[in-house]
């Protein structure tokens, strides 16, 4: 594999800056995204998370030049993407979620002319870089409509990345996709982010955003609700955590505060007291437990705290 020695020059200002930004649809009935301001420093693995309906898509839209905010502004490695929107658009490699492609080439061709769009010429070996590095090898000349979904998944990234973006953003990129896939582009990426690119990703895989992210903003209804690095979050808003299977319904004392999915029931501790305190009423319930463990709370544990201490807004 041919090594990437264009590794981008950090910029003296953030590589993404959302100042302010509302969005309103239906003549203003409808705020889809409420004074939202934060940056994304060169270099950063950043996640964006939020419940479906959050502004997620919203701010990402503004971001590509798909859709114009209401107020504010936003811009990429210093460049408006209203005023400044072909310098804006050049650093940007963009990831939809939607499966987006034309059925009239084959890969090769499809990164070909997505180079084209960008004005790189003599990108032949960056692209077998990334057909390479994203599984595509065996697929490079075969048609576009052939292709799995998983397979048309890794060509949209190397589409996204074929003229070696500085700033890249991941739209959920490994929804419904196999686990041999998301092994495959986070190595990718992650390789790409320690050479310098800039990565913006969100998603609904919190594990994901966990193990990759530096730091996290959270949106819901609109408005960030928090914004901190991932190990702050991690270690400032849950604490210990009582995981165990049941077939059993739990005590009312213990359902009101509990996470439940399937027979897997979770219930956050604070210290050893709590945690004898609730297997003392599961016991007298009589509820039987197995696969006990206690664990730290994860991601998903805080993400579901901060939403609910938020209060409620639009799902």
């Amino acid at each position: 594999m041919q090594a990437n020695n264009n590794k981008p020059a950090p910029p003296a200002g953030p590589a993404i800056s959302f100042q302010n930004v509302s969005k309103t649809y239906r003549g203003g009935q409808v705020r889809a995204l409420d004074g939202v301001s934060f940056d994304i420093q060169p270099g950063e693995f950043f996640g964006l998370l939020g419940p479906n309906g959050a502004g997620k898509t919203s701010l990402i839209s503004i971001l590509a030049g798909l859709s114009r905010a209401s107020g504010g502004r936003v811009s990429v490695l210093g460049h408006d993407v209203v005023d400044d929107y072909a310098a804006a658009r050049k650093a940007l490699g963009i990831v939809p979620q939607e499966l987006v492609f034309d059925p009239f080439f084959s890969v090769r061709e499809s990164l070909r002319i997505q180079s084209g769009y960008f004005g790189v010429k003599n990108n032949e070996a960056w692209i077998d870089e990334l057909l390479e590095s994203l599984g595509l090898a065996d697929k490079a000349n075969a048609n576009m409509r052939q292709l799995s979904g998983g397979m048309k998944r890794r060509v949209l990234v190397a589409q996204a990345l074929v003229h070696r973006p500085p700033v890249i953003v991941l739209d959920e990129p490994t929804a419904g996709v196999d686990v041999e896939l998301r092994q495959t582009l986070w190595a990718f990426i992650a390789k790409l982010n320690k050479e310098g690119h800039t990565v913006l990703l969100t998603t609904h895989y919190l594990e994901e955003a966990e193990a990759l992210c530096h730091r996290i903003a959270m949106l819901k209804s609109g408005r960030i609700v928090a914004l901190d690095s991932t190990s702050n979050l991690l270690s400032g808003k849950a604490s210990t955590m009582l995981r165990f299977k049941t077939d059993a319904a739990l005590p009312p004392q213990l359902s009101g505060q509990a996470r439940v999915t399937g027979r897997i029931a979770q219930i956050k501790a604070h210290d050893a007291a709590e945690v004898e305190g609730i297997l003392a009423t599961l016991r007298g319930a009589g509820c039987q437990v197995e696969d006990l463990e206690i664990g730290r709370a994860d991601l998903e544990d805080v993400f579901l705290e901060i939403m609910q201490s938020a209060g409620e807004g639009r799902a």
